[in-house]
Protein backbone atom coordinates (compact mmCIF):
# COMPACT_ATOMS: atom_id res chain seq x y z
CA UNK A 1 0.00 0.00 0.00
CA UNK A 2 1.20 3.41 -0.97
CA UNK A 3 1.22 6.38 1.48
CA UNK A 4 -1.47 7.80 -0.25
CA UNK A 5 -3.84 4.90 0.34
CA UNK A 6 -3.85 5.85 3.97
CA UNK A 7 -6.85 7.40 5.36
CA UNK A 8 -4.88 11.29 5.96
CA UNK A 9 -6.72 14.05 5.09
CA UNK A 10 -4.60 16.41 2.31
CA UNK A 11 -4.32 18.94 4.71
CA UNK A 12 -2.56 16.94 7.62
CA UNK A 13 -0.45 15.41 4.99
CA UNK A 14 0.95 18.24 3.91
CA UNK A 15 1.83 19.33 7.43
CA UNK A 16 3.49 16.32 7.70
CA UNK A 17 5.76 16.53 4.89
CA UNK A 18 6.47 20.40 4.94
CA UNK A 19 7.62 19.27 8.94
CA UNK A 20 9.31 15.75 7.54
CA UNK A 21 11.04 18.26 4.03
CA UNK A 22 12.20 20.51 6.85
CA UNK A 23 13.98 18.25 9.04
CA UNK A 24 15.87 16.01 6.24
CA UNK A 25 16.67 19.43 5.16
CA UNK A 26 18.34 20.35 7.96
CA UNK A 27 20.20 17.07 8.11
CA UNK A 28 21.26 17.21 4.30
CA UNK A 29 22.61 21.18 5.57
CA UNK A 30 24.07 19.89 8.38
CA UNK A 31 26.53 17.21 6.59
CA UNK A 32 27.10 18.89 3.40
CA UNK A 33 30.60 20.00 5.40
CA UNK A 34 30.99 16.75 6.91
CA UNK A 35 30.89 15.20 3.38
CA UNK A 36 33.44 18.08 2.01
CA UNK A 37 36.03 16.91 5.29
CA UNK A 38 35.77 13.95 4.35
CA UNK A 39 36.80 14.53 0.28
CA UNK A 40 39.30 16.77 0.82
CA UNK A 41 40.56 14.07 3.47
CA UNK A 42 40.28 11.15 0.92
CA UNK A 43 41.93 13.92 -1.43
CA UNK A 44 38.66 13.74 -3.17
CA UNK A 45 38.34 13.52 -6.92
CA UNK A 46 35.31 13.63 -9.59
CA UNK A 47 35.12 9.21 -11.11
CA UNK A 48 34.45 9.00 -14.99
CA UNK A 49 31.01 7.09 -15.60
CA UNK A 50 29.79 6.45 -19.12
CA UNK A 51 25.80 6.59 -19.71
CA UNK A 52 25.02 4.54 -22.79
CA UNK A 53 22.95 6.70 -24.76
CA UNK A 54 26.37 7.94 -25.88
CA UNK A 55 26.58 5.17 -27.99
CA UNK A 56 23.05 3.79 -28.51
CA UNK A 57 22.94 4.51 -31.92
CA UNK A 58 26.17 2.46 -32.16
CA UNK A 59 23.43 -0.49 -32.16
CA UNK A 60 25.59 -2.69 -29.79
CA UNK A 61 23.93 -5.26 -27.41
CA UNK A 62 24.59 -4.69 -23.16
CA UNK A 63 27.80 -6.86 -22.91
CA UNK A 64 28.98 -5.34 -26.01
CA UNK A 65 28.46 -1.19 -24.90
CA UNK A 66 30.33 -2.95 -21.26
CA UNK A 67 33.57 -3.72 -22.94
CA UNK A 68 33.47 -0.02 -25.16
CA UNK A 69 33.29 1.16 -21.61
CA UNK A 70 35.98 -1.06 -20.37
CA UNK A 71 38.53 -0.89 -23.11
CA UNK A 72 37.91 3.23 -23.36
CA UNK A 73 39.21 3.68 -19.38
CA UNK A 74 36.15 4.66 -18.14
CA UNK A 75 35.60 3.75 -14.09
CA UNK A 76 31.85 2.90 -14.10
CA UNK A 77 28.77 2.93 -16.27
CA UNK A 78 25.03 4.00 -16.34
CA UNK A 79 23.40 1.39 -18.21
CA UNK A 80 20.00 1.90 -20.10
CA UNK A 81 17.24 -0.96 -18.45
CA UNK A 82 15.67 -1.41 -22.51
CA UNK A 83 19.49 -2.64 -23.84
CA UNK A 84 19.51 -4.71 -20.05
CA UNK A 85 15.96 -6.31 -21.00
CA UNK A 86 16.63 -6.80 -24.80
CA UNK A 87 20.11 -8.56 -23.70
CA UNK A 88 18.19 -11.05 -21.42
CA UNK A 89 15.48 -11.43 -23.80
CA UNK A 90 17.95 -12.97 -26.64
CA UNK A 91 18.96 -15.27 -24.10
CA UNK A 92 22.18 -13.31 -21.72
CA UNK A 93 22.07 -13.39 -18.13
CA UNK A 94 22.33 -10.40 -15.86
CA UNK A 95 25.06 -13.06 -14.24
CA UNK A 96 27.25 -12.90 -17.45
CA UNK A 97 26.99 -8.86 -17.71
CA UNK A 98 27.35 -8.88 -13.95
CA UNK A 99 31.05 -11.44 -14.73
CA UNK A 100 31.51 -8.82 -17.60
CA UNK A 101 31.24 -5.64 -15.49
CA UNK A 102 33.55 -7.46 -12.76
CA UNK A 103 36.36 -8.15 -15.67
CA UNK A 104 36.66 -4.80 -16.52
CA UNK A 105 37.10 -3.66 -12.98
CA UNK A 106 33.90 -1.25 -13.68
CA UNK A 107 31.22 -0.31 -10.83
CA UNK A 108 27.35 0.44 -11.85
CA UNK A 109 26.67 3.93 -9.88
CA UNK A 110 23.23 4.76 -11.95
CA UNK A 111 21.15 3.36 -13.99
CA UNK A 112 18.02 5.18 -16.80
CA UNK A 113 14.49 3.89 -16.76
CA UNK A 114 11.46 5.19 -16.91
CA UNK A 115 8.98 4.23 -14.15
CA UNK A 116 5.68 6.33 -13.98
CA UNK A 117 6.17 6.59 -10.16
CA UNK A 118 5.19 10.21 -10.06
CA UNK A 119 1.95 10.44 -12.30
CA UNK A 120 -1.55 10.93 -10.72
CA UNK A 121 -3.80 8.31 -12.03
CA UNK A 122 -3.59 5.52 -9.50
CA UNK A 123 -3.26 2.17 -11.94
CA UNK A 124 -0.24 3.63 -13.64
CA UNK A 125 1.58 4.84 -10.85
CA UNK A 126 0.71 1.06 -9.20
CA UNK A 127 2.09 0.13 -12.44
CA UNK A 128 4.82 2.26 -12.30
CA UNK A 129 6.11 1.51 -8.72
CA UNK A 130 6.08 -2.47 -9.59
CA UNK A 131 8.22 -1.65 -12.74
CA UNK A 132 10.84 0.39 -10.51
CA UNK A 133 10.85 -2.49 -8.32
CA UNK A 134 11.64 -4.73 -10.84
CA UNK A 135 14.21 -2.17 -12.16
CA UNK A 136 15.90 -1.92 -8.86
CA UNK A 137 16.44 -5.81 -8.24
CA UNK A 138 17.61 -5.84 -11.73
CA UNK A 139 20.35 -3.47 -11.31
CA UNK A 140 20.88 -4.64 -7.66
CA UNK A 141 21.89 -7.53 -9.28
CA UNK A 142 24.78 -6.19 -11.21
CA UNK A 143 25.80 -4.44 -8.08
CA UNK A 144 24.26 -1.19 -8.84
CA UNK A 145 23.55 1.32 -6.03
CA UNK A 146 20.91 4.19 -7.98
CA UNK A 147 18.76 4.69 -10.81
CA UNK A 148 17.11 7.97 -12.57
CA UNK A 149 13.72 8.67 -10.87
CA UNK A 150 12.70 10.86 -13.85
CA UNK A 151 9.54 12.41 -14.36
CA UNK A 152 8.39 9.61 -16.55
CA UNK A 153 4.82 9.17 -17.35
CA UNK A 154 4.00 12.56 -16.63
CA UNK A 155 2.42 13.76 -19.78
CA UNK A 156 2.85 17.52 -20.90
CA UNK A 157 -0.65 17.43 -22.10
CA UNK A 158 -2.16 16.93 -19.06
CA UNK A 159 -1.97 19.10 -15.21
CA UNK A 160 0.78 19.40 -13.68
CA UNK A 161 1.33 16.91 -10.77
CA UNK A 162 0.63 18.81 -7.66
CA UNK A 163 4.35 19.03 -6.30
CA UNK A 164 3.69 17.72 -2.37
CA UNK A 165 1.90 14.52 -4.33
CA UNK A 166 4.97 14.39 -6.07
CA UNK A 167 7.15 14.46 -2.62
CA UNK A 168 5.07 12.01 -1.36
CA UNK A 169 5.59 9.72 -3.77
CA UNK A 170 9.19 10.02 -4.46
CA UNK A 171 9.15 8.81 -0.39
CA UNK A 172 7.42 6.20 -1.28
CA UNK A 173 10.30 5.08 -4.48
CA UNK A 174 12.66 5.97 -2.04
CA UNK A 175 11.58 3.75 0.69
CA UNK A 176 11.33 1.06 -1.80
CA UNK A 177 14.93 1.90 -2.55
CA UNK A 178 15.99 0.87 1.13
CA UNK A 179 14.17 -2.48 1.14
CA UNK A 180 15.58 -3.28 -2.73
CA UNK A 181 19.12 -2.07 -1.52
CA UNK A 182 19.00 0.71 -4.49
CA UNK A 183 18.60 4.44 -4.05
CA UNK A 184 16.40 6.75 -6.63
CA UNK A 185 17.82 9.97 -7.80
CA UNK A 186 15.20 12.72 -8.75
CA UNK A 187 16.21 13.33 -12.00
CA UNK A 188 14.91 17.35 -13.55
CA UNK A 189 14.17 16.95 -17.23
CA UNK A 190 14.89 20.60 -18.76
CA UNK A 191 11.12 22.29 -19.04
CA UNK A 192 9.22 19.40 -18.06
CA UNK A 193 6.01 20.77 -16.33
CA UNK A 194 6.46 18.68 -13.38
CA UNK A 195 10.34 18.54 -12.63
CA UNK A 196 11.81 20.86 -15.26
CA UNK A 197 13.96 23.27 -13.17
CA UNK A 198 16.41 22.35 -10.08
CA UNK A 199 14.02 24.46 -7.55
CA UNK A 200 11.65 21.61 -8.28
CA UNK A 201 13.76 18.45 -8.18
CA UNK A 202 15.39 19.92 -4.75
CA UNK A 203 12.46 20.93 -3.59
CA UNK A 204 10.42 17.58 -3.77
CA UNK A 205 13.54 15.91 -2.71
CA UNK A 206 13.50 18.08 0.65
CA UNK A 207 9.62 17.77 1.01
CA UNK A 208 10.16 13.62 0.74
CA UNK A 209 11.49 14.28 4.17
CA UNK A 210 13.57 10.78 2.94
CA UNK A 211 17.23 10.64 4.44
CA UNK A 212 18.07 9.08 1.22
CA UNK A 213 16.98 11.36 -1.50
CA UNK A 214 18.99 12.39 -3.89
CA UNK A 215 18.97 14.63 -6.96
CA UNK A 216 20.29 13.48 -10.29
CA UNK A 217 21.72 16.95 -12.19
CA UNK A 218 22.59 17.58 -15.89
CA UNK A 219 24.03 20.24 -17.71
CA UNK A 220 21.81 20.22 -20.60
CA UNK A 221 18.60 19.92 -18.67
CA UNK A 222 19.64 22.63 -16.29
CA UNK A 223 20.17 25.20 -19.34
CA UNK A 224 17.20 23.78 -21.46
CA UNK A 225 14.76 24.20 -17.88
CA UNK A 226 16.56 27.88 -17.55
CA UNK A 227 17.81 27.23 -14.30
CA UNK A 228 20.73 29.09 -12.78
CA UNK A 229 23.99 27.21 -12.58
CA UNK A 230 24.51 28.65 -9.44
CA UNK A 231 21.83 26.89 -7.81
CA UNK A 232 24.11 23.86 -7.75
CA UNK A 233 26.17 25.37 -5.11
CA UNK A 234 23.26 25.37 -3.04
CA UNK A 235 22.52 21.61 -2.88
CA UNK A 236 24.27 19.29 -0.12
CA UNK A 237 27.29 17.64 -1.10
CA UNK A 238 25.71 14.20 -0.43
CA UNK A 239 22.56 14.77 -2.43
CA UNK A 240 24.60 14.82 -5.41
CA UNK A 241 25.86 11.46 -6.38
CA UNK A 242 26.19 11.46 -10.05
CA UNK A 243 25.75 14.00 -12.51
CA UNK A 244 25.26 14.00 -16.12
CA UNK A 245 28.03 15.97 -18.14
CA UNK A 246 28.13 17.45 -21.49
CA UNK A 247 27.42 21.03 -23.28
CA UNK A 248 25.50 22.57 -25.67
CA UNK A 249 26.37 25.24 -28.79
CA UNK A 250 24.87 28.40 -28.56
CA UNK A 251 22.77 27.77 -31.67
CA UNK A 252 19.95 26.39 -31.53
CA UNK A 253 19.04 28.51 -29.01
CA UNK A 254 17.35 27.46 -25.75
CA UNK A 255 13.50 27.39 -27.04
CA UNK A 256 14.15 24.55 -29.45
CA UNK A 257 17.80 22.99 -28.42
CA UNK A 258 17.11 18.98 -28.34
CA UNK A 259 19.14 15.93 -26.79
CA UNK A 260 20.38 15.60 -30.15
CA UNK A 261 22.52 18.63 -30.22
CA UNK A 262 24.41 17.69 -27.03
CA UNK A 263 28.22 18.20 -27.44
CA UNK A 264 31.06 16.98 -25.71
CA UNK A 265 31.76 18.63 -22.32
CA UNK A 266 34.05 21.84 -23.66
CA UNK A 267 32.49 22.24 -27.20
CA UNK A 268 29.84 24.22 -26.34
CA UNK A 269 29.48 27.18 -24.35
CA UNK A 270 28.64 25.83 -21.26
CA UNK A 271 30.03 27.40 -17.97
CA UNK A 272 31.83 24.24 -17.49
CA UNK A 273 34.29 25.72 -15.21
CA UNK A 274 31.67 27.09 -12.97
CA UNK A 275 29.91 23.82 -12.29
CA UNK A 276 33.02 21.94 -11.57
CA UNK A 277 34.72 24.60 -9.24
CA UNK A 278 31.06 25.00 -7.60
CA UNK A 279 30.99 21.51 -6.98
CA UNK A 280 34.57 21.67 -5.36
CA UNK A 281 33.41 24.66 -3.44
CA UNK A 282 30.48 22.24 -1.64
CA UNK A 283 33.13 19.51 -1.52
CA UNK A 284 30.66 17.55 -3.59
CA UNK A 285 32.43 14.83 -6.05
CA UNK A 286 29.71 13.27 -7.98
CA UNK A 287 30.33 10.39 -10.78
CA UNK A 288 30.82 12.20 -14.03
CA UNK A 289 28.45 10.38 -16.11
CA UNK A 290 28.84 11.34 -19.77
CA UNK A 291 25.55 11.30 -21.68
CA UNK A 292 24.97 12.46 -25.16
CA UNK A 293 22.71 11.68 -27.95
CA UNK A 294 24.37 12.97 -30.62
CA UNK A 295 23.53 11.45 -34.31
CA UNK A 296 26.65 12.82 -35.46
CA UNK A 297 28.96 11.19 -32.98
CA UNK A 298 27.22 7.68 -33.83
CA UNK A 299 28.70 7.92 -37.28
CA UNK A 300 32.05 7.45 -35.88
CA UNK A 301 33.35 4.08 -33.79
CA UNK A 302 31.87 4.01 -30.75
CA UNK A 303 35.11 3.31 -29.37
CA UNK A 304 36.67 6.52 -30.66
CA UNK A 305 33.30 8.13 -29.24
CA UNK A 306 33.92 6.74 -25.68
CA UNK A 307 37.30 7.28 -25.77
CA UNK A 308 36.90 10.76 -26.79
CA UNK A 309 34.14 11.93 -24.22
CA UNK A 310 36.27 10.51 -21.31
CA UNK A 311 39.03 12.58 -22.70
CA UNK A 312 36.97 15.90 -23.02
CA UNK A 313 35.84 15.16 -19.68
CA UNK A 314 38.90 14.72 -17.79
CA UNK A 315 40.30 18.16 -19.71
CA UNK A 316 37.12 19.73 -18.49
CA UNK A 317 38.21 18.96 -14.88
CA UNK A 318 41.69 20.22 -15.53
CA UNK A 319 40.91 23.58 -16.92
CA UNK A 320 38.51 23.95 -13.88
CA UNK A 321 41.58 23.15 -11.36
CA UNK A 322 39.68 20.80 -9.73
Amino acid sequence: MHREDRPVSRLSRRHMIAASGLAAGGALLSTASESAADHHKKGGAFRYGLNMSTIRGHNLDAAAEIDVAGKAGYQCIEPWFRKIYDYTKQGGTLKDLKKRIDDHGLTVESAIGFAGWIVDDEERRKQGFEEAKKDMDTIAQLGGKRIAAPPAGARRNEPPVDPMRAAERYHDLCELGVKMGVIPQIEMWGGHPCIGTIGKAISIMIESGHPQACFLGDVYHTYKGGSHFGGLRHIPARAIQTFHMNDYPADPPRETIRDEHRVYPGDGIAPMNDILQGFAEIGAYPVLSLELFNKSYWQQPAMEVAKTGLRKMKEAVAKAGV
